[in-house]
């Protein structure tokens, strides 16, 4: 594969002795330092993908990266997302990374989008850079992503985590398949958990993104075998890597029409989930509308309900691991995988409702219904009502966070 960058950088003796170890190496030379130097690459999210990307990109000598985030660091993010650290709790992970990049690398320009990444901004966004690197977490960002880097002819470095597997390949519509040849549509809402659901090995991302780096690397370089046409897929638990093969879908509906008719589409409405916390799409909790709407409860409210004696009967489904960092005193407790399971056995008319875990949960109650931050109870909600469920369900908005942070700051987050 021919270099995408062509371009010379300038570099000072400084810069030169700074990047001695590569220029010194053949595949590299100071010909290939000077192109790091020329080269843009666009990191959208600064999180535990994010940390390692544009740690060792701007050790390399990237002269220009760009970082779309809009969050804030939290601790819960600190046991992975290497680049923020204690002084930068509440701050913007954009201003975090620039300072930590600074450090390591003052030759680094550091372009900042403090926003969400959207059908309507990502073009302008893309445009600029020479590779994109998917750092995110969410499906809807992953679709936008890849369908922005086809119609203006870019790479996509992507990589995913979660648990102890991680997933590293490089769809360039240019050279091989994108995204949408392997997984032409989403997975149906709440199918896959997320990392903040399932939980990531804390190491796991620095592997991770470090191999997107390195395909990036390779990419603007023109060096070695780029996962072009290949996935690299990672288990930590059995330290094994295997590479399949992904091949190009004459038939994609994004990568297989010309780039000027691609369209980025409502992403959210297409995998029915949100992308982002500002999401509107969240609002509704990606449910369709029924007769029976979800309703909604704060965490104030719920208090104070309770306190003055109202029969409430408040439903965690969060998993067991979870009930034992923090758990609400008198609530029943149901897993939503057993929920969801038993939704199945009733619909393929396997069990009544009655020889269910289902059992447990009254019709004729109100219900609260609770996980760590309220997309979790939705899904459960959603399954109860396909169950039979005409009683009111309300979902706890922010879930067991919101009732730590607003009600009982005694209580362990994670």
């Amino acid at each position: 594969m021919q270099p995408l960058v062509t371009e010379m950088g300038t570099l000072t003796n400084a810069e030169i002795s700074r990047y001695s170890r590569h220029v010194i190496m053949p595949e590299v030379g100071l010909e290939g330092q000077r192109k790091l130097k020329a080269s843009s690459v666009l990191l959208i999210g600064t999180g535990g993908l994010g940390s390692p990307l544009a740690l060792y990109l701007a050790a390399a000598g990237i002269g220009r990266i760009g970082l779309v985030d809009y969050d804030v660091v939290d601790e819960s993010n600190l046991h992975r997302q290497i680049i923020h650290g204690e002084s930068t709790i509440g701050m913007s992970k954009l201003d975090s990374a620039e300072t930590r990049i600074k450090d390591i690398n003052p030759f680094v320009q550091i372009d900042k989008y403090n926003v969400p990444l959207m059908s309507d901004n990502a073009l302008e966004i893309f445009e600029p850079y020479d590779v994109i690197i998917d750092g995110t977490d969410n499906f809807p960002t992953r679709y936008l992503v890849n369908d922005a880097c086809v119609k203006l002819g870019k790479p996509n470095v992507y990589g995913s985590i979660f648990r102890f597997e991680g997933q590293v390949s490089v769809f360039f519509a240019e050279e091989g398949p994108c995204y949408r040849c392997m997984f032409p549509t989403p997975p149906p809402p709440g199918l896959v958990p997320s990392c903040a659901e399932g939980g990531v090995l804390g190491i796991l991302p620095g592997t991770v993104g470090t191999l997107q780096a390195t395909e990036g690397i390779k990419l603007l370089l023109g060096i070695g075998e780029p996962l072009i046409g290949r996935m690299l897929l990672y288990d930590a638990l059995e330290m094994s890597f295997m590479t399949i093969k992904v091949r190009k879908n004459p038939d994609c509906p994004v990568c297989g029409i010309p780039k000027d008719q691609v369209e980025l589409i409502d992403y959210e409405q297409f995998c029915g989930m949100p992308a982002h916390d500002r999401s509107e799409f969240g609002q509704s909790n990606g449910h369709k509308e029924t007769d029976l709407e979800m309703g909604e409860i704060t965490v104030q409210e719920l208090k104070s309900r309770l306190d003055s004696g109202e029969d409430l009967l408040v439903l965690d489904v969060r998993n067991p691991i979870e009930w034992e960092i923090s758990a609400l005193e008198g609530t029943l407790r149901i897993p939503k995988p057993e929920i969801e399971a038993a939704l199945k056995d009733i619909q393929a008319g396997r069990k009544t409702r009655e020889e269910t875990v289902l059992a447990q949960i009254p019709d004729d109650r109100e219900i609260v219904v609770h996980c760590r931050s309220g997309v979790r109870s939705a899904d459960s909600i959603e399954f109860l009502r396909q169950a039979g469920y005409q009683n009111k369900l309300l979902n706890l908005t922010g879930g067991i966070l919101a009732w730590a942070n607003e009600i009982d700051q005694t209580m362990a987050t994670y």
